[in-house]
């Protein structure tokens, strides 16, 4: 699933070529991606204005004159420029179409787990998010680490932080050297603090790098991510830890595949 650095890639790659276009018209296929009455939708829209788009956790928020288009990219799901569409993708999958007054915006998502909603005010699912990652203070993030909860679970709880996901929550944990199934209120000030360092200078990076292309991730223009060549524990059950040389382990942690060194990772 897309993360907070591949989100917001997408809206960088989009922002600019969305800020100020024209809705002509709209088409939907899919009860899973936008459900409910999806004709009802198609009306709203048409001749509404882009004002501006941005990200938020994990979500995609594109604000119109009246309203706002909410979109999750759930599994599969990419938000594609017509320019960076590869032949077969106008069609297949694709189950959101906006022609706007310059160009044009699909919605691609093969297994149909995002979602495009719209609404008057502010998405209900947004107004639950927790603090931004990258704007969050040190002392307000070990406040809320005071919890009697697993720190991998805690980390991947979206009322907690928005956008982190499995990939950065396992590298987060690594590069600090805390063990996932560690209880996040027994941290010391100096382990979070390494935490809190590793979360938001991996996420920096991440999204320097265009974020992970594990599987079909790629940007509004259709450009794959390069951070997974930079990952140390997240998908490589079994190699070597790059800094002891030990296996590398994977476990069941808030039902996500966690991967983790033992050595390295202390609880």
């Amino acid at each position: 699933m897309p993360e907070l650095p591949e989100v917001e890639n997408v809206v960088r790659s989009v922002a600019a070529h969305l800020a100020g276009r024209r809705i002509i018209s709209t088409r939907f296929t899919s009860r899973f991606v936008t459900p409910g009455n999806r004709a009802k939708l198609t009306q709203r829209l048409a001749g509404r204005r882009i004002e501006s788009v941005r990200r938020r956790g994990k979500f995609i928020l594109i604000a119109l004159d009246q309203g706002t288009l909410t979109v999750h990219l759930g599994m599969t799901g990419k938000l594609l420029l017509e320019k960076a569409l590869t032949p077969g993708q106008a069609g297949e999958h694709t189950h959101g179409v906006f022609h706007l007054d310059d160009g044009m915006l699909l919605y691609h998502d093969p297994r149909q787990f995002g979602r495009i909603e719209f609404s008057e005010g502010a998405p209900p699912r947004v107004a639950r998010l927790g603090p931004e990652p990258l704007e969050i203070s040190f002392e307000e993030f070990r406040a809320r680490l005071r919890r009697k909860a697993r720190i991998k679970a805690l980390l991947l709880n979206q009322t907690f932080l928005a956008g982190l996901g499995n990939i950065y929550a396992d590298e987060s944990l690594f590069a600090a050297g805390i063990h996932p199934l560690t209880i996040a209120s027994k941290l010391t000030d100096t382990r979070a603090k390494k935490l809190y360092d590793a979360i938001q200078g991996i996420l920096t990076q991440a999204i320097q790098l265009g974020g992970s292309s594990i599987s079909d991730y790629v940007n509004a223009q259709g450009e794959r991510g390069w951070f997974q060549m930079e990952h140390r524990v997240y998908g490589r059950e079994g190699e070597p830890c790059a800094n002891c040389g030990r296996p590398i382990g994977k476990i069941l942690v808030a039902q996500r595949g966690t991967h983790y060194c033992a050595a390295c990772q202390k609880k």
